[in-house]
């Protein structure tokens, strides 16, 4: 039995029912949430900042 805490993604999943968001948009939010992840070497999240965000974003708009 795992008593420890949620990872991430089911963190998320968790955050996104008790707010009634759809299916739909909680598939999408996990879908670009794995790439994000990977891109930033599964950097844990506390330590990311916006500017991490942006590079994100500028990948996916330079080199996608």
């Amino acid at each position: 039995m795992n008593t420890g805490k949620p990872k991430l993604l089911d963190q998320m999943r968790n955050g996104m029912r008790i707010k009634h968001y759809s299916l739909k948009t909680e598939k999408s939010y996990i879908q670009w949430v794995r790439p994000y992840i990977y891109f930033h070497n599964k950097q844990h999240p506390d330590k990311m900042s916006a500017l991490d965000v942006q590079k994100f974003l500028n990948y996916l708009a330079v080199e996608q």
